[in-house]
């Protein structure tokens, strides 16, 4: 059953985003499902060795979440 997107709207800022995390984690459930192009597994391979040679710049979850008040 597909929810109404009016219905979506009526919630609160909070209600929607702990709504888009319960459907984000609900695909992680099944990676498989997930096909990606080989434009994006190359943007996955080339961000994840930026974050394994230090160069990607990282921000602490605690300062994100103290900066938007979450």
């Amino acid at each position: 059953m597909k929810p109404n997107f009016a219905d979506i709207l009526l919630l609160s800022v909070p209600e929607r985003i702990e709504l888009v995390q319960d459907i984000w984690d609900s695909i992680a459930e099944i990676p498989e499902a997930i096909t990606l192009s080989e434009e994006q597994k190359t943007e996955l391979d080339r961000r994840l060795e930026s974050l394994r040679t230090g160069e990607a710049k990282t921000i602490f979850w605690e300062y994100l979440r103290a900066e938007f008040k979450l």
